[in-house]
């Protein structure tokens, strides 16, 4: 690997979210770092500590991952401190030689600490949102200020669907030019149909998702009793977990559906694949959702999906391939009995030869590359040029972003004098051969 050809890039990956933390996140990053390796770049990947996993752990494929020693705060997020990630951030940069700071999703405060103090250093910077948000609530205009602060002086940005993109150029003021649209992708070397689909009568709809309101579990409450009524041969499998298990547990009870929902809690990803060949029909009842993976998953085993119409889902599969509803119980139902009599046409193996010419992780990390490119032919700028961005984060927010900065800068230069860049050792590069064939991605990735 020739770490010194200027085609080549150094990235940092930084989230709150990865391994051995599952979720659409962790994977997109461990699987476009394994693929961008692959192309021949450095990348390092930056989160906080889960658990004893702290310190410094390498990867398949010798993806090498700083396990920050900073415990989470709340849903595996860490306390907001501005500054407290400053150091370590600024000895990582250094030590690795980096040239691309690529944060992830848009509720990650690790994500945007990290940005930061990369515009701080005169870093180029790429933010990947990940989510969809409102522009009503309380929460949504909170994190909307947050993301208009992060994304005032990011170098490109990065959103996983059109709707995403539109989502967040509204929410953010970014201009679209520097916006991207990279889908995400599925590995279907893992993710493939059974060697013998299910046969007989029964119908088996699965459904694996985090069971919270906003995949839409009350929508599920009232369509699968109406289900199972008009369709004695069908059968519910469920996995996931999450507060709103209880109001499923209780509909189970009062239908007494006992012996046609099954509730598996919850499903570890390398077990996703054996829960979803089990089934025929996978069935998404999300309320908003940027790009939704799971049908991925789900359409490259082999399954016809039945999805809400929300967010960037309607952009993911060809319509042979999903029958899209209105969040509405009455639509729903209605969209999985149209599901069922289209599957005697469905041929599993078809369905997963077009999803690995759809979607793959090594057309991800090239469509990356390019935006890598673009973020490096930025223009430098001075922190008085940089500080007129945030001015027009609003009249207060503005003032204040523009101290935060001012702080942030002065701390850096104060940590300049403190440990000299010169006296940080800088990191030996090494590289481990790579197999091409998509079977290294098989692979358990935690080592």
């Amino acid at each position: 690997m020739m770490m010194g050809d200027p085609q080549k890039h150094r990235i940092l990956m930084v989230s709150d979210f990865f391994y051995p933390n599952f979720g659409g996140v962790e994977n997109h990053i461990y699987y476009l770092s394994q693929c961008l390796l692959k192309l021949g770049h450095k990348v390092v990947v930056a989160t906080h500590s889960y658990g004893n996993r702290s310190g410094v752990r390498y990867m398949t494929g010798g993806l090498k991952v700083y396990y920050v020693p900073w415990r989470p705060f709340v849903m595996q997020n860490t306390l907001p401190t501005f500054y407290g990630l400053l150091p370590i951030i600024r000895i990582i940069l250094i030590r690795e030689r980096i040239t691309v700071v690529h944060g992830h999703q848009a509720f990650s405060t690790f994500c945007h600490e990290a940005l930061m103090h990369a515009r701080t250093m005169g870093y180029k910077v790429v933010f990947t949102d990940h989510s969809l948000y409102g522009f009503s609530d309380v929460g949504s205009i909170h994190m909307n200020k947050v993301l208009q602060f992060t994304l005032a002086d990011v170098s490109q940005a990065i959103c996983v669907s059109h709707t995403s993109k539109e989502n967040t150029v509204l929410r953010s003021g970014l201009p679209p030019e520097k916006v991207f649209v990279v889908p995400n992708a599925v590995d279907t070397a893992i993710f493939k149909p059974a060697v013998n689909r299910p046969s007989g009568p029964e119908i088996v709809i699965v459904v694996i998702s985090r069971l919270v309101y906003r995949k839409g579990v009350d929508l599920l409450v009232e369509v699968i009793p109406e289900v199972c009524r008009l369709h004695p041969n069908v059968r519910f499998i469920i996995g996931g977990d999450g507060p709103k298990r209880v109001r499923l547990e209780e509909m189970r009870e009062k239908h007494s559906l006992q012996d046609r929902v099954e509730m598996l809690g919850a499903v570890q990803h390398v077990q996703v694949r054996s829960v979803l060949i089990s089934g025929h029909i996978f069935l998404n009842s999300s309320l908003t959702e940027a790009f939704c993976i799971a049908i991925l998953e789900a359409a490259s085993c082999g399954l016809l999906t039945v999805s809400t119409r929300v967010g960037g889902v309607p952009e993911v599969l060809p319509d042979e391939m999903i029958v899209l509803a209105e969040p509405d119980p009455g639509d729903m139902v209605h969209a999985i009995q149209k599901a069922i009599s289209m599957l005697p046409k469905i041929d599993p193996q078809v369905m997963h030869n077009r999803m690995r010419e759809l979607y793959n992780w090594h057309d991800v990390a090239k469509r990356t590359e390019i935006v890598y490119d673009r973020a490096l032919k930025c223009s430098n700028q001075n922190l008085l040029e940089r500080l007129s961005r945030y001015l027009f984060c609003g009249a207060w927010a503005g003032k204040l972003f523009c101290l935060v900065m001012i702080v942030g800068f002065l701390l850096w230069q104060l940590l300049e004098l403190w440990q000299p860049e010169d006296d940080i050792e800088e990191v030996s590069d090494f590289s481990l051969p790579h197999n091409c064939d998509e079977d290294m991605l098989e692979e358990n990735p935690v080592k």
